[in-house]
């Protein structure tokens, strides 16, 4: 692979407001090493008087040398009794020398947990900074995006209270309901097709059906749809699946479902409604026949791009939406978490394969630990402007809000530069992992192993249109559960056969790194991996469940990899249970010298393994008869 190592100057701006905020990116991106040391001091300074920082005795200096030297690199476990102190009414400068205005709540992703990470009232206005920076970036590319609307759909969710009385709600549920989005000011680059009273509405039936009739009203002025991850978009067509009936005959009739009962919901579709028979028509044409390829180019024929999320664990979803678009650009924006917002694709309407963001230097301080698969310690940590092309690094933050050197979790991979400043595309959650024994089968590697299987399906008319994992540890040997619901494309045919399915299994385990096709093949650690196909609707049925749990809907989407121990999977319910009855490949040569080493192992544990393996098929063969 070749990474670039060469400035790349933006583009001619669309417009004079554009020209500034280019001049902005040129100027960080080039003096990346200034800034971040001046976001330091400016951190350390306002912060020198907290508890955090004095316990580690900074003296209020505010260098590099001597913050690296006494502030310890921490993960959230570290800093819990600090948080929790907060959350219960602490109003001492614990982290922050300013307020904790609220708790952003993590998405559920970091290791399946949902964090509570401080802020405080003016990182809106840094947030704020970073959205300005979009639309400049993409008028780069796409032209004309004043001339219409975008049909975004966005959600929130009702808020928490702590002990202490501070709100504990997830970051774009803390931004959607700030005036910085309520009361903004008219751009003609970023018009909604959606009200913000149906944003706002904290429930999420509603919100996404007026917002799905106000997209279907203004079908022709839409230019872009999009959504926070992938996921949620494809939600939102699956939505339109089930609920085109009821949508139609609001439109036939020019009024609102009962099922609408939030006045300010109702109240914000009045100048919207009207009876319109021909695009009732129109949308029953296209939604009564059951074909759903292209779907979002036929509704909304104008729309230029997609606006998600496809990287990391939403690249799952990229086979799906290019069956409900067309193949329409998919544009990956901006990179951003709970903890801190990091930065922006300079090159928003790349293949989503392609994707790099660029971080900007004055959103934070930023340190990197060079990531050592083999988890070797003691590695120092990197600056910003220190990076090397081509290597894979752990992020670490420091945050105006009081965050010190903490580990985010995010693997990063620069690709490249621009300017001064490194570009990265994210790999992978740490420590988002499959393992049974020294196997570790990272996200990264699964998309790959998944991605590979289902082409096999591409023949019959079918694609894989979710899926998440478990490694499954209940029977010696354990083995990895992949749960896939599919995509018929043409449901008349049917799913596929027993013997494709089995041949997709084979596929992802010769897809996997070397340490499983070791342990499965030559010693027997790993038992025969398992696909299992559940009925359609399944992941909807659990994202619903999730969100009737607490969950915000902008932000609720599956790992797709496990720990044994994770209780989600098993309320998979599985239709198929194809066990692979093969082996992946291994080298002839490798074998013998792993059977050589093997010899030393008890038989009698050989000959159990063994016989749990023919039982195990066995048994599955009886379940599919």
């Amino acid at each position: 692979m070749e990474y670039s190592t060469v400035s790349t100057p933006l583009a001619h701006a669309a417009c004079d407001r554009d020209a500034e905020k280019l001049r902005f990116i040129e100027e960080m991106t080039t003096n990346v090493d200034a800034v971040q040391e001046k976001v330091l001091a400016e951190i350390l300074s306002r912060n020198a008087e907290t508890e955090y920082l004095r316990r580690y005795e900074l003296g209020g200096a505010t260098d590099r040398k001597n913050f690296k030297a006494k502030i310890p690199v921490v993960t959230y476990e570290d800093l819990q009794p600090e948080i929790q102190r907060i959350a219960n009414g602490d109003r001492s400068a614990i982290l922050s020398a300013h307020p904790i205005s609220e708790f952003l709540t993590s998405s559920g992703t970091s290791a399946g947990e949902r964090k509570l990470m401080p802020t405080i009232e003016e990182e809106l206005d840094r947030r704020q900074l970073l959205y300005s920076l979009l639309m400049p970036v993409m008028n780069l590319y796409v032209p004309g995006l004043d001339k219409g609307k975008g049909l975004y759909f966005l959600f929130v969710k009702s808020e928490t209270k702590t002990p202490g009385g501070l709100t504990a709600r997830p970051v774009l549920t803390s931004y959607y309901k700030s005036d910085k989005f309520r009361t903004r000011p008219y751009d003609p680059y970023n018009v909604y097709t959606s009200p913000n009273a149906a944003i706002l509405c904290p429930d999420s039936f509603q919100s996404m059906y007026v917002q799905m009739l106000c997209g279907l009203y203004q079908r022709l002025q839409v230019l872009r749809v999009g959504a926070v991850f992938a996921s949620g978009l494809c939600r939102s067509i699956r939505f339109l699946q089930l609920n085109w009936k009821d949508l139609v005959r609001d439109i036939a009739t020019g009024t609102l479902s009962p099922k609408i009962t939030d006045q300010s919901v109702r109240d914000s579709v009045v100048d919207v409604l009207k009876p319109e028979p021909e695009l009732a028509r129109f949308v029953t044409d296209q939604c009564s026949g059951g074909e759903w390829a292209g779907i979002i180019t036929r509704i909304w024929p104008n729309t230029k791009y997609l606006d998600v999320i496809v990287t990391g664990a939403m690249a799952q979803y990229i086979p799906t939406l290019e069956f409900y678009s067309g193949g329409l650009l998919m544009a990956c924006t901006m990179y951003a978490s709970s903890e801190c917002y990091f930065g922006l694709n300079l090159r928003p309407v790349c293949h989503p394969s392609e994707v790099s963001y660029t971080i900007m230097p004055n959103m934070g301080y930023f340190e990197f630990i060079p990531h050592d698969p083999k988890g070797t310690p003691g590695a120092e940590l990197v600056d910003l402007a220190s990076l090397e092309a081509g290597k894979e690094y752990e992020l670490v933050v420091t945050t105006y809000a009081g965050l010190s050197r903490y580990r985010v979790g995010d693997i990063l991979r620069v690709t490249g530069f621009h300017n001064a400043a490194p570009q990265f595309r994210f790999v992978r959650r740490k420590n988002m992992l499959l393992s049974i024994e020294s196997d570790k089968t990272d996200e990264a590697e699964l998309q790959k192993a998944v991605e590979r299987a289902s082409g096999l399906l591409e023949p019959y008319g079918a694609g894989v249109a979710e899926y998440t994992s478990q490694a499954d540890t209940k029977a010696i040997p354990g083995h990895y559960v992949i749960y896939w619901e599919l995509l018929l494309r043409n449901p008349e045919h049917g799913r596929p056969s027993q013997d494709v399915l089995d041949g997709c299994c084979l596929e992802m385990e010769e897809a996997m790194n070397a340490v499983y096709r070791q342990s499965r093949a030559a010693d027997g650690s790993i038992g025969p991996l398992e696909i299992r196909v559940v009925r359609s609707g399944t992941f909807e049925e659990l994202m619903d469940y999730a969100i009737s749990r607490g969950l915000p809907l902008t932000s609720t989407r599956f790992p797709v990899c496990h720990l044994p121990a994770h209780p989600r999977p098993a309320r998979l319910p599985g239709r198929l249970h194809p066990f692979q009855p093969g082996l992946p490949q291994m080298d002839p040569d490798l074998v013998r010298l792993i059977s050589s080493v093997n010899l030393s192992l008890s038989l009698s544990l050989r000959f159990l393994r063994s016989c749990l393996d023919r039982l195990d098929l066995l048994n599955t063969f009886v379940l599919l008869l």
